[in-house]
């Protein structure tokens, strides 16, 4: 890239469709979007052109959607368009979690339901955060200038930005330790885009939540016993796997640009 353009062999590995670093993809489409000049480079074609010429005036006239509000705009690129509903379900499961704690309904409150569901509430939420299972308008976002691993970083975000909150509350409700659960549900979130990016974040995430549940849940409640994984001695074990899931991530950044994911 030039200081204002793309320089002609960039635009040529781009028209070519060559492998280009994502960073530098996104600079030239959204180059592209409003420099005519340099979209006149990259497809010279004298039809195109004149079919351009006598389309502008007729899209001149044409009425236009009236512009998004500003603050929507900002949402909408932090946001899933479907995860209202699922953020909406993970609030009220905590809530419910609370409400049995109080109950002493697991073991006679010797099990906190807010620890046992905590660590993997957010894998819910980035299951709709990227992948065409979940999002109708998966193809759509896929299709942009800065769709990728940004976007699903920004998604995920805002899911944690909801959920670390109600479970700060939930914990402060319930007594459930805050050291037990915070690691865990970011090494769970982390896990869940690290293997995403291998076989599809919805799935990835249905396989985390079955393994937890079978893994965790299912033996807890079944021995009446907090399991060793909430204790402090697990704690270097879920900084390695919060670690390993970052490198993962980043070796496997490029696979949240692809439409199979």
């Amino acid at each position: 890239m030039t200081t204002h353009h793309p320089d002609d062999l960039l635009l040529q590995r781009y028209a070519r469709g060559d492998d280009i670093e994502a960073d530098a993809l996104w600079a030239v489409e959204s180059h592209l979007e409003t420099c005519a000049p340099c979209r006149g480079r990259l497809a010279p074609d004298p039809i195109a052109a004149q079919a351009w010429t006598d389309l502008k005036p007729l899209l001149d006239r044409t009425p236009q959607m009236p512009p998004a509000r500003s603050w929507l705009r900002r949402v909408s690129h932090w946001v899933s368009p479907v995860a209202g509903p699922w953020l909406a379900m993970i609030v009220l499961v905590t809530a419910t979690a609370v409400a049995l704690d109080q109950l002493g309904a697991v073991a006679r409150g010797q099990i906190s339901l807010v620890l046992l569901v905590a660590p993997v509430l957010p894998v819910v939420g980035v299951a709709v955060s990227w992948g065409r299972a979940m999002d109708p308008a998966y193809e759509l976002t896929a299709a942009t200038p800065r769709a990728g691993l940004p976007l699903v970083f920004r998604r995920t975000a805002a899911v944690l930005a909801v959920v670390v909150p109600a479970l700060l509350v939930a914990s402060a409700l319930t007594g459930a330790s805050l050291t037990g659960w915070l690691l865990p549900c970011l090494a769970f979130t982390t896990a869940t885009l690290a293997l995403g990016g291998l076989v599809g974040v919805p799935r990835a995430a249905l396989t985390l939540i079955a393994a937890w549940a079978a893994g965790i849940v299912v033996p807890t409640i079944a021995l009446s016993r907090t399991s060793v994984a909430f204790h402090e001695a697990a704690t270097p074990v879920w900084a390695g796997v919060l670690a390993l899931g970052l490198i993962v991530i980043s070796l496997h950044r490029l696979a949240f640009t692809r439409l199979n994911r």
